[in-house]
């Protein structure tokens, strides 16, 4: 809102000095008809200043626009972190095979954190790992077919964070969702079974 006030405020000083200028412009025509040098001091003068005003209109435009992507970079930043923090403490239960009351506590806190950055496509999905999650862990152990089944619905929730992280790159390249997910979930499947 403080930008629009500012774009209309330097449009409004460019008018202003244009039609001042051009009141002052044919006042000085009119006075001063045998100095031409007068007018062209007022041309140049009339020149600069609407000059000024337009550049830093043009510069505060400029600078809001950086401010937003370098807003947008440090979210996906951030997004990036959680995400890799969640697989990273998913990676450290899957290989130690149990599961503490520690994990169980750590978990709560990055479902907390994935709901301040994650899309809402990234949250049902994860929603759905943590049912298979829970069910997987309730006697605070690992076996291979409950690792399995985390991992399964940990590679369907990465379907999801990697649309969300660079979805839109995605949809660019030469591959569609549908191929990039399955690969996803084929290449899980096929290091569980390795």
């Amino acid at each position: 809102m403080k930008t629009v006030r500012e774009n209309l405020l330097y449009l409004f000083l460019t008018a202003v000095v244009v039609v001042g200028g051009y009141a002052f412009l044919r006042y000085s025509y009119r006075v001063m008809d045998q100095a031409p040098f007068t007018q062209e001091i007022v041309l140049i003068i009339l020149g600069t200043v609407a000059t000024v005003l337009i550049t830093a209109m043009l510069l505060n435009k400029q600078t809001e626009v950086e401010l937003k992507k370098e807003q947008s970079i440090k979210f996906i930043e951030l997004k990036s972190d959680i995400y890799m923090d969640f697989i990273s403490h998913i990676e450290q239960i899957i290989l130690e095979k149990s599961v503490t009351e520690e994990d169980h506590v750590r978990l709560q806190f990055l479902t907390h954190k994935l709901a301040m950055v994650a899309s809402p496509a990234v949250l049902e999905q994860y929603q759905q790992f943590l049912r298979v999650f829970n069910r997987s862990t309730r006697d605070e152990s690992l076996d291979k077919q409950e690792g399995d089944a985390i991992s399964s619905a940990l590679a369907l929730l990465t379907v999801k964070i990697r649309q969300d992280l660079v979805g839109e790159l995605d949809a660019e390249g030469i591959y569609d969702m549908s191929t990039i997910s399955r690969q996803v979930i084929d290449n899980a499947r096929e290091s569980s079974h390795g």
